[in-house]
């Protein structure tokens, strides 16, 4: 008689990490000038543990190799800019040149977590409470458009399996689709093994044209998806980059207070909120605020964005001398320092880390990587 049996867990990989670290944050989505990724170690390295971190320094090294951990996943990338050498002159060579001596992996998981709706900022939006949460500035051009025809009976098991593959969601929406019927012509040729009609004969037939939204970093799986559930033994398609904004990926985010509330109180509930010791803001032009809006990081270029969404509060970090003035008495900015805004990151990686690979520990690094010191 059979028993149910636990079977032991595969063992997990460098690169299995960063196959899930890319479906919970397409590396795809990082800015031009940023360093996501992998920046040292063999993707094939078995993980032993997973320190996590904002920074990645030397004594954050120090920690995981104390704890065990060959792996640390950092907010902010080590390896930033181009390097010549690695002598050890500074921090970033000596930090590099620790972790390939022990053979770790670093893992920088950047601006592809700023870019996402459940990462850095929704973080950031979740501990203050904020409702009907959305994108501030949604990303453009990282849309495609998808067309393909399908006979009649195949329809809904392409669509199915294109929707399960992530094609066809719009903002709240998912399975959106458009279906038009159309005749479809072709020739079988000498090798062909058709689906329908034979060699050398001409052949018609009703087909569906589907056409469904794909974002970009998700191409690959949508057409593994398309060849798999089509019957066709060659498949056509229509693949086309739009202009259009994806409300689920981009900067910033907005969102509302269950209710209105004095912009001096709540300003001061931040520093218990976000746990900010200090916060920089221009004069309280709004007696009360509702909607707010936030960016972890510096996030002044999204100033104009989060004027023109109507938000009374912009929560950010990182901002100079004169970018205080463009708020021109039309909203309030709240500088709450860089670490400040970001230092939660680490808790929203550790969770999603441990629940995805209970195999091996995952922990945060106890170590304070904020350079700034206040009096």
């Amino acid at each position: 008689m059979l028993q149910n049996r636990i079977l032991p867990m595969r063992p997990t990989k460098v690169k299995d990490l960063l196959s899930y670290l890319n479906e919970f944050a397409p590396f795809q989505l990082q800015e031009s000038y940023d360093n996501s990724g992998l920046l040292t170690g063999d993707p094939d390295m078995l993980v032993t543990g997973i320190l996590i971190s904002l920074d990645c320094t030397e004594a954050v090294v120090d920690e995981a190799i104390e704890k065990g951990c060959n792996v640390v996943v950092s907010h902010h990338p080590i390896l930033f800019k181009p390097i010549k050498s690695l002598t050890g002159k500074d921090h970033v060579e000596r930090t590099i040149i620790k972790a390939i001596r022990n053979q770790l992996a670093l893992i920088a998981v950047h601006t592809n977590l700023d870019n996402v709706k459940h990462g850095v900022n929704a973080v950031i939006a979740d501990r203050l409470g904020l409702k009907e949460q959305s994108i501030l500035s949604p990303l453009q051009g990282n849309l495609l458009k998808l067309v393909t025809y399908v006979p009649e009976s195949h329809a809904g098991n392409v669509l199915n399996a294109l929707h399960a593959a992530g094609a066809g969601h719009i903002g709240k929406y998912s399975h959106c689709s458009f279906r038009s019927e159309g005749t479809g012509s072709f020739m079988p040729g000498n090798e062909a093994e058709p689906f329908q009609g034979q060699r050398h004969m001409l052949e018609q037939t009703k087909e569906i044209k589907i056409e469904v939204l794909v974002p970009a970093h998700l191409e690959n799986p949508v057409l593994e998806a398309l060849r798999e559930s089509h019957p066709y033994e060659e498949v056509a398609y229509f693949l086309s980059s739009t202009l259009n904004r994806n409300q689920e990926t981009g900067a910033g985010m907005m969102g509302t207070l269950p209710e209105p509330v004095k912009a001096s109180d709540f300003l001061e509930s931040i520093k218990s909120l976000l746990q900010c010791q200090v916060i920089r803001h221009t004069p309280i032009c709004h007696e009360k605020i509702q909607k707010v809006a936030v960016c972890g990081g510096s996030g002044s270029f999204l100033l104009k964005k989060a004027i023109s969404s109507g938000a009374e509060l912009f929560i950010s970090a990182d901002f100079k001398y004169h970018d205080f003035f463009g708020a021109e008495g039309k909203i309030i900015i709240a500088d709450i320092g860089h670490f400040e805004s970001e230092q939660f990151t680490k808790d929203l990686l550790t969770g999603v880390l441990s629940k995805k690979f209970p195999n091996f520990a995952v922990t945060f690094s106890k170590i304070v990587t904020n350079p700034i010191s206040y009096l």
